[in-house]
This record gives structure tokens, C-alpha cells and sequence, in this order.
């Protein structure tokens, strides 16, 4: 990958690597210091990414990576690394201008009884589930960054989706 190409990818694709990083750490500051760790990274083997494949997938596989890296070593000294939230950019999509305080209010719990339940997901069902929703990655390229078959994915993600709706049942809230 050229030197442009790599500068363009950054600027397509940066916001959408940062925001993996910053649901995958749970706080700013870890998060940034992942999402440079993994520019750092794909800056020393950018020749090594193809244009011609997921460039935006190759990043949030390498920032993935580093996280499990990061948890290993953690682990190891006995000091468990708490795991991210959904971003507040769902919260944007999902409010709409025209609600009034209580509808808004009312969203935003939902909102975070949502990232609650989420977080107490098994890491094999939360890490497609953030991929999809807070990455935007599709299945295919869901498969490739945790090297896993496309069809294991889509099951996950069946499975999260059907505990995460349980839940909010249990909570009082009814499908639309």
C-alpha cells in the first residue's frame, strides 16, 4: 500500500477503528493508547496491506490483536482489564430530534441497560455483536478479522441478539 493510499485509509476508516478500540478498552484513555499502538503498527507494515482486500478489517484485526495480547499479559499478573461499551454514537442514531425529554430519557436507559447486558455477554458472543454494530464490519468481513467461519458468525450473533432481547423482555421492554 502506498504511502497515499495508507493516509486515505486512515481518513476513511480511522473513526470507525477508533471507535472498536474505544468499546473494546471501556475508557478514552486505554482506548487511545490501543488505536495508536495500532496505527503504529500497520504504519511499520503497511506495505504488507493490500488495497485490494479489507484494509479497514486488516486494522481492526491487528487492534484486536493487541488487545488480546494486552488481557494475556494481565491475566498473567492477575489483574483483570475491564471490557468496553457500545459507543454513545448508537445513541445519536437511535434518538430522533422531534422526542420529547421523557422519550429521550427513556431511550438513553434502554441504551444502557442494552450495553449492560452486552458487557455480561461471553467474549465470543460480545466481540461479533461490537464488530457489527459498533465497527459496521459485515459478516464476511467479521469472519476474516476473528478467523472464524462465516457461518459461526452469523450463529453468534443469533444467539447474543436472542439473549440480549430475553433480557430486555425480563426488564419490561417489548419488541417493536
Amino acid at each position: 500500500m502506498t504511502r497515499q493510499e495508507f493516509i486515505d485509509l486512515l481518513e476513511r476508516d480511522g473513526q470507525s477503528v477508533y471507535s472498536f478500540c474505544r468499546m473494546l478498552t471501556g475508557s478514552r484513555e486505554e482506548a487511545e493508547e490501543l488505536y495508536q499502538e495500532t496505527m503504529l503498527m500497520a504504519t511499520e507494515r503497511r506495505r504488507d496491506i493490500s488495497s485490494a482486500d479489507n484494509p479497514k478489517s486488516y486494522l481492526i484485526a491487528v487492534s484486536l490483536g493487541i488487545h488480546k495480547n494486552r488481557r494475556k499479559k494481565a491475566a498473567r499478573r492477575q489483574r483483570i482489564a475491564p471490557i468496553g461499551e457500545l459507543t454513545d454514537e448508537l445513541s445519536a442514531v437511535i434518538a430522533d430530534q422531534t422526542d420529547t425529554p421523557e422519550e429521550t430519557f427513556l431511550r438513553h436507559e434502554m441504551l444502557e441497560l442494552i450495553r449492560t447486558e452486552t458487557q455480561k455477554l461471553p467474549e465470543h458472543l460480545r466481540l461479533p455483536i461490537y464488530l457489527y454494530y459498533t465497527a459496521q464490519l459485515s459478516v464476511e468481513e467479521i469472519a476474516v478479522t476473528i478467523h472464524i467461519p462465516k457461518g459461526t458468525v452469523k450463529s453468534r450473533l443469533h444467539k447474543a441478539r436472542l439473549i440480549i432481547k430475553k433480557k430486555m423482555e425480563d426488564y419490561g421492554y417489548e419488541e417493536r
